[in-house]
């Protein structure tokens, strides 16, 4: 039998460390005036709440092995893209854009700095609740939930290295990356970044506190349609881009991969 009760000790250990980690980024971004850091600390983070809660959790050790590897390489592939972006070009527009309207006041950068540490607790409780799954749970869970991360991070790696390629590109700048997956989703990467977070639900079939394992697509959504992604992106794009990406709104779906409309131009 998995011990029912909530593990409250696990979860404000994690909260705890991740304060630990975001003041270190807060101070790393106060000497180098590039706070796209945070991005690349809430990854990796991730990644290790993955893997420290399918350690010590005592649920079926299969599900566990699968949160912890599952969770650990979801976190590091995107955490390793944020570093090289964090160490290797200018501070993100979003957060220059940040960093003017609170006129650089360090005090609000930290205590966004720390928002990230308590999302990040909240956005592990996915990783907790499917590692609390039942010894014996379901193979076709286990093999769905597999299948649904494959398919979402082979596309969010997919669409990272097509956005890559295009702004790495000296021809393209100003211009509105429309080629691959970015011809029909606006924020493709996004896209895969949500369904991937319905892995875990699976997983976590049979566990006490199953229900927790749906905050992750579902807070996800809701910062991607309301707090840091789609708005803060688009508005930054429209800043950068101008006519260029109202154009691309026009013709092309925001989230959902869908057909452009006709007349749309493309790259």
């Amino acid at each position: 039998m998995v011990d029912a009760s909530f593990p409250w000790p696990l979860l404000v250990g994690l909260w705890l460390a991740m304060v630990l980690v975001m003041s270190a980024g807060w101070l790393w971004q106060r000497h180098t005036r590039n706070a796209t850091i945070v991005d690349a600390l809430w990854s990796l983070g991730m990644a290790a709440s993955a893997g420290a809660y399918a350690w010590l959790a005592p649920g079926d050790t299969v599900t566990r092995a699968l949160v912890g590897i599952l969770g650990a390489l979801w976190g590091l592939r995107l955490g390793l893209h944020l570093t090289r972006r964090a160490f290797g070009e200018d501070e993100d527009g979003r957060y220059r854009y940040l960093r003017q309207h609170w006129h650089g006041h360090q005090g609000k950068f930290f205590a966004f700095f720390q928002a990230q540490a308590l999302i990040t607790a909240l956005f592990a409780l996915p990783f907790l609740a499917a590692s609390w799954a039942t010894p014996g749970a379901p193979h076709w869970a286990q093999v769905a939930g597999v299948l649904v991360w494959l398919i979402s991070v082979g596309g969010e790696a997919l669409a990272d290295r097509q956005l890559a390629r295009h702004r790495q590109d000296p021809a393209n700048k100003g211009r509105t990356c429309r080629s691959g997956l970015w011809r029909y989703s606006r924020h493709p990467n996004y896209f895969f970044e949500w369904t991937h977070w319905f892995a875990y639900p699976l997983l976590a079939i049979g566990a006490p506190f199953a229900w927790l394992s749906w905050v992750g697509p579902l807070l996800m959504l809701v910062s991607l349609y309301r707090v840091t992604g789609i708005p803060f992106t688009e508005a930054q794009s429209l800043r950068s881009r101008g006519e260029d990406y109202r154009a691309y709104q026009r013709s092309t779906s925001a989230f959902i991969p869908w057909i452009p409309k006709r007349g749309s131009r493309h790259e």
